[in-house]
């Protein structure tokens, strides 16, 4: 049943207006209601701007008229008015029972903008011929209440509308808007035809594989006489546009004035492109992804991702400062980088063991101890109390460098096997020596707390020891009996 209303509604819905549905009655759009009620809808097509193009165009144009007519009250002032959301749904859903159209964003804007556009002209309408007199000036007696319309337009809406355009600000308005549309420089010749349907109408005459034209070439088209002559002065726009766009490119085009307005000298006016009509943006002209403001969501991931490059760089700022410090140490002379030949270690290549002193004093790998003269780390010097090691062996997996190799970027002793690094003097040992801790380091420091490796190695030579000295005893023992 309420399928039924609303049809017998739609039936009985105008089409655009215009003075000649004045003089023959209210326009009846039937033939879209019929097709719809045996489920037939109409094909629409869109150009290269996204713009409605197509024989169904102007079918489509005059129902959405229709729709706003039937759901938007003639007493709204602004078409962004959010208690409108509903009816606006309405006007989208009824086109697209009828109407092939995808029900995308880009679309949807496309039909509410058109729709707020026709609610502009129906109001306009119905100021001009009920408020005003025949000179365009609004009439001091109170206008009667258009009978005709009473399907659209209830009497209480009708008397707070007659109200908003009695408002003295906005008569205001209208007087400055009528005086700048009463003489036009550049008149425009095309009546609905509109700058979508103008460009196809010129593709398919000439036969161009060109999916759309330059804004200053439709401009000149739409000021063309049924006659077929161009006026002087659009002639001359065109020239000039001709000429800058030879010299601007399409960056600046987009970035700063078009080519037309810089011809017609006049400021550009945002979200429109001038010369395109209805629809056609910035963005779908240039084919620029549009700048949108971030999500919650995206701001607080980037946020994260902020945080966590912060977190990367101080722990970088602190590595650097400490690689910084140890390069300090680096004699900064070639004289001292000869002087490395140490009297303690033989000179040469010679096997060793590799201690740590921190945090507890421990036998943490074998290498080789290079004590050569003028011997160098990675071209650079070797730091005041450091000899150059290779690392073979590594008991201690967890151990740190003393000093981090700066080439390499290492810093576990366990990544640097098969490669050469600097070692502290007093805590490296030959093989043949016993080691021992230097008092002044491991003062406070208690044998339990030695690692086991360091703790065997010491044991097995001082078990040799003894061994030998047992073995002496004995000798001498046998010597004397």
């Amino acid at each position: 049943m309420a399928s039924d209303q609303e049809n017998s509604q739609d039936a009985n819905a105008p089409d655009d207006t215009s003075e000649k549905e004045i003089t023959r009655g209210i326009t009846i759009m039937k033939s879209i209601i019929r097709d719809r009620d045996k489920a037939v809808t109409y094909n629409v097509n869109w150009n290269a701007d996204n713009q409605l193009i197509g024989s169904n165009a102007a079918k489509l144009a005059s129902y959405i008229g229709t729709l706003v007519r039937m759901h938007i009250p003639i007493t709204a002032t602004r078409w962004s008015n959010k208690e409108l959301g509903s009816a606006k749904d309405k006007i989208w859903t009824e086109i697209l029972r009828s109407f092939n159209i995808e029900d995308t964003t880009i679309q949807k804007k496309y039909i509410l903008q058109l729709a707020g556009k026709r609610h502009r002209g129906w109001r306009t309408f119905l100021t001009n011929k009920y408020l005003k007199d025949k000179e365009k000036f609004f009439v001091e007696y109170d206008p009667e209440y258009p009978v005709k319309y009473a399907i659209f337009i209830t009497e209480e809406e009708w008397v707070a509308f007659v109200a908003q355009r009695r408002d003295e600000n906005f008569k205001k308005v209208s007087a400055t808007n009528r005086e700048r549309a009463s003489n036009p420089t550049y008149a425009y010749k095309k009546g609905r035809l509109g700058y979508a349907r103008l460009e196809e109408k010129i593709l398919d005459e000439t036969k161009s594989d060109a999916t759309s034209l330059p804004p200053h070439v439709l401009w000149k088209e739409a000021r063309v006489g049924k006659d077929g002559t161009v006026r002087d002065d659009v002639q001359h726009i065109y020239d000039e546009c001709e000429t800058l766009s030879q010299s601007i490119s399409t960056a600046e085009d987009q970035e700063n004035r078009s080519v037309l307005s810089r011809a017609l000298n006049v400021p550009e006016y945002p979200g429109r492109v001038r010369g395109k009509g209805h629809g056609c943006t910035p963005t779908s002209l240039y084919k620029n992804p549009r700048r949108r403001n971030p999500s919650n969501q995206e701001v607080m991931e980037t946020l994260q991702a902020l945080q966590a490059q912060v977190l990367q760089l101080q722990k970088d700022n602190e590595r650097y400062r400490c690689m910084e410090k140890c390069s300090s140490q680096l004699k900064e002379t070639s004289e001292k980088a000869s002087i490395n030949c140490q009297n303690k270690f033989p000179e040469g290549i010679s096997s060793c063991q590799l201690y740590l002193s921190s945090p507890t004093y421990r036998l943490v790998g074998k290498g080789k101890v290079h004590n050569t003269s003028g011997d160098l780390l990675h071209h650079r010097p070797l730091p005041d109390g450091h000899l150059k090691v290779s690392v073979d062996v590594v008991l201690d997996k967890d151990a740190l460098l003393p000093i981090p190799d700066i080439v390499s970027e290492t810093t576990l002793l366990r990544d640097a096997i098969g490669s050469f690094v600097a070692w502290p003097l007093d805590l490296i040992y030959i093989d043949d020596e016993t080691p021992t801790k230097p008092a002044s380091k491991d003062k406070g420091i208690l044998r339990h707390n030695e690692s086991v490796a360091s703790q065997k190695e010491v044991f097995a030579q001082g078990s040799q020891q003894l061994s030998q000295k047992i073995g002496s005893r004995q000798k001498n023992k046998g010597i004397f009996q």
